[in-house]
């Protein structure tokens, strides 16, 4: 039987135990890989390096040396750390190394498609199940009321505004479903100059709804809509025209799509997190796919394994904000007059 390897966790000044962690082609899964070092970084190939490790831990003044880096007061202690969260859904941080590793030598659309294959493995895997039965079986979320997305047109400017408040804007299948129409009037329509993506109410979104979870009955059948019918691909498609401007909580797909877009604007109080794996899965909106596009595979994989809230600081100093300013919630009282712009 093939079992899901140990991560390797060694300090990267320490060539000896470094070179323990060399890729071997007698494995049949290759492991995660964790670097850490205190003090000064020591001197390092990282076009060498940053191939073999899927992260290091140094002290916080060092990460502008490179993006496998991530500061930490105690690097030691926070590489032991996320070997620890690798070691409680192992399948799902193994599987997510692979994804990122192949993922940013690929085409955006050809990534979208190695997440979303991944995604769906997952989905029948002893982790997801797992978490299934901790949460517990949940009811439906009940059908809009409104429409779940509000579409206001400018001029040239396209504005959509996530509109479920109520579910602090979860990306469940309704809303995915409007957003995707949306999205299509700018894939067809050269006219729409800008297309500008917000949320109504008091995030930004609070990522997939989970109440859904768990209930599609094919995952194949998952995998074509999350791809071929899902958000991700069209937001990569009109990507130079696309500004996110993102307030409140940002979590998974809340993050995951808006990573996809040309520029992101962060609000100062926002607040950014990929809890995926720790529910025995991936990002599986794009968070693969557009965010190591902007801050590194290695920063993406911390975020997602360790499930680690990030500010509005930390979003712009890694990229994966564009810049900080006041983000008005849509208004969709004065829908038909146009959003409030910030």
């Amino acid at each position: 039987m093939i079992a899901t390897p140990d991560p390797f966790v060694a300090d990267i000044s320490d060539d000896a135990a470094w070179a323990g962690l060399a890729w071997s082609s007698d494995r049949h899964v290759e492991p995660v890989r964790i670097g850490f070092t205190s003090g000064p970084l020591p001197t390092v190939d990282w076009a060498v390096l940053g191939e073999q490790c899927d992260v290091v831990y140094a002290e916080p003044d060092t990460e502008g040396v490179h993006r496998a880096v991530v500061g930490a007061d105690e690097p030691e202690v926070a590489a032991r750390r996320l070997a620890d969260h690798v070691a409680d859904n192992p399948q799902a941080a193994t599987t997510l190394a692979a994804v990122l590793r192949t993922g940013t030598q690929v085409s955006v659309r050809q990534a979208l498609d190695i997440e979303s294959w991944a995604y769906s493995t997952l989905l029948g895997g002893d982790e997801f199940a797992a978490w299934l039965t901790r949460r517990g079986p949940r009811p439906l979320p009940p059908t809009p009321r409104v429409a779940p997305v509000t579409v206001d047109r400018d001029a040239g400017r396209l504005t959509i505004g996530l509109n479920r408040p109520e579910r602090r804007n979860a990306f469940g299948a309704a809303l995915r479903d409007a957003l995707v129409e949306a999205l299509d009037v700018a894939v067809l329509d050269e006219t729409v100059t800008e297309v500008h993506l917000r949320g109504s109410g008091p995030v930004f979104c609070a990522g997939g709804d989970l109440d859904e979870f768990g209930t599609t009955p094919d995952p194949v059948l998952a995998h074509f809509v999350r791809t071929a019918g899902g958000a991700g691909v069209r937001l990569a498609e009109i990507a130079d025209r696309t500004t996110a401007f993102l307030h409140g909580a940002c979590v998974g797909a809340g993050i995951e799509l808006p990573g996809l877009a040309g520029r992101v604007v962060v609000d100062p109080a926002v607040a950014i997190r990929l809890p995926e794996v720790s529910m025995g899965l991936i990002p599986g909106a794009g968070g693969t796919v557009g965010i190591p596009r902007r801050i590194g595979r290695w920063r993406t994989f911390h975020l997602s394994v360790t499930g680690v809230a990030v500010g509005a600081e930390t979003a712009l100093r890694w990229g994966l904000a564009d810049e900080i300013a006041d983000v008005v919630p849509v208004d969709v009282s004065a829908r038909g007059t146009g959003p409030r712009t910030t």
